[in-house]
């Protein structure tokens, strides 16, 4: 197992041995769409594997299941990588406290710079995106951990008692992508010899769809970005803040490490401001008149099921419900429509997103979505709207994304477009102008 700070830190005395174990909360089962639940037990089945046989799975609320287990073992202390989203800041203080005497250690984090780390001069937050991203280059950050461990130091929980251990859940959809460190890793080895030169040139076409698709083995630590981050270096990128060749080269690594940067902006932006996981980050805009009558549902469920009469809409809607996966520029191009051109809440959108997405993660998501409804941290924000037809001719000029996902759209039965989209997005306008 590569990069994982806090087996390594539970490992690091000599004569210590280590119980790795996995507590299935089922707070989080019941709110996970199938597919992110498909990919979490992949994983686990991996890592299990690569344990022969030694992880440990429980089922309940982790407040109650670690101390037990860990008073089972006699612990002296819990390791965990630290978690800064609302839900698990509040989870992890509940089970430090219930551990009483037996300290819960934080190690590392799945960030690159975590979250809290790059603030301005004065001590206070970015709240754009691109003094964040020259700060953070700055501040740099480490080499990947070697978390190795012996056979011999991992407790067997086969030979202990009372644990609960359940086995790990059978996934309850099948996958596009395997799950797992071996496929993380494999994966990105094929990017980076064969995709990532071209990443900043191509990323914004659908149908060649250049990117990486190691969103979701970021999202369950099968990868640390470290890891990526240091083959950036070596393709020509800076991994610890050095400037961008003068020449020019590796602009495919830069703007990977970019996208890396985002991926951190957005878990600090929620950091610092809890609420705006499931509401406008900028306040100001709470008051914006939505549509969430009757009509409003109806409209919803056309754009979830790709009915709306614009293809690049619907192509990438359809993407999403087959393969629990969209192209980033289509996902830009449908979180607008809904909000701009149908005038319905973005968090809507976003926990459908969720359900959908095998690479669902909750900060990037959500500010994704606000960062499309302009009412979030961007800084020029609610007088944008994408102009589904016109992106369909910049980005996908051939209409193949389109043929692929939804056939040919001159046929009888595809829907005739749903709104018209100047008259919408006057109105889109007029609404915000409102405020």
């Amino acid at each position: 197992m590569s990069d994982l700070p806090p087996l390594a830190a539970a490992a690091s005395r000599t004569d210590s041995s280590v119980l790795v174990c996995f507590v299935v909360d089922p707070r989080l089962e019941k709110s996970a769409g199938e597919r992110r639940l498909a990919f979490l037990f992949d994983s686990l089945r991996e890592l299990d594997d690569k344990l022969d046989g030694k992880l440990l799975v429980v089922r309940g609320r982790p407040e109650v299941e670690i101390p037990k287990l860990a008073r089972a073992v006699d612990a002296e202390r819990v390791h965990i990588s630290e978690d800064f989203a609302p839900f698990g800041r509040r989870r992890d203080e509940a089970v430090a406290d219930a551990l009483g005497d037996i300290e819960l250690v934080a190690t590392g984090s799945p960030y690159l710079v975590s979250p809290g780390r790059v603030t301005k001069d004065d001590g206070e937050p970015y709240k754009v995106f691109t003094p964040y991203f020259k700060r953070w280059r700055d501040h740099g950050w480490r080499a990947p951990a070697d978390s190795s461990v012996p056979a011999k130091k991992i407790v067997d929980p086969s030979e202990l008692t009372k644990t609960g251990r359940i086995k790990i859940p059978k996934s309850p959809t099948g996958l596009s992508l395997p799950a797992g460190e071996d496929a993380a890793l494999e994966r990105w080895a094929e990017y980076v010899d064969d995709g990532l030169a071209d990443y900043d040139s191509g990323r914004n076409d659908p149908a060649g769809d250049s990117t990486s698709r190691m969103s979701a083995y970021l999202k369950y630590g099968n990868i640390h970005p470290r890891t990526m981050a240091a083959d950036l270096g070596k393709s020509g990128s800076a991994p610890r803040g050095a400037k961008e060749r003068s020449d020019g080269a590796s602009r495919g690594p830069q703007a990977y490490l970019r996208e890396l940067a985002f991926r951190d902006f957005y878990a600090d932006v929620l950091f610092h401001w809890p609420h705006s996981l499931w509401h406008n980050w900028n306040r100001q805009f709470d008051g914006i008149d939505l549509d969430t009558d009757k009509k409003a549902y109806e409209r919803f469920d056309a754009w979830k099921a790709g009915r709306t009469g614009f293809p690049l809409v619907d192509a990438g809607m359809r993407q999403l419900a087959e393969t629990g996966y969209m192209h980033n520029r289509v996902r830009m191009v449908t979180a607008s429509f809904l909000v701009k051109d149908l005038h319905l809440p973005w968090w809507w959108g976003a926990e459908w997103f969720l359900e959908q997405l095998i690479d669902g993660d909750m900060a990037s998501n959500n500010h994704g979505w606000q960062w499309a409804a302009g009412t979030g941290t961007d800084a020029a924000p609610y007088f944008r709207v994408f102009n589904p037809e016109a992106q369909a001719k910049k980005f996908d000029p051939d209409g193949e994304y389109v043929r692929r996902w939804v056939g040919d759209v001159d046929a009888d039965d595809y829907p005739e477009p749903m709104v018209d989209h100047k008259a919408e997005r006057e109105e889109a306008l007029r609404r915000f102008g409102q405020i």
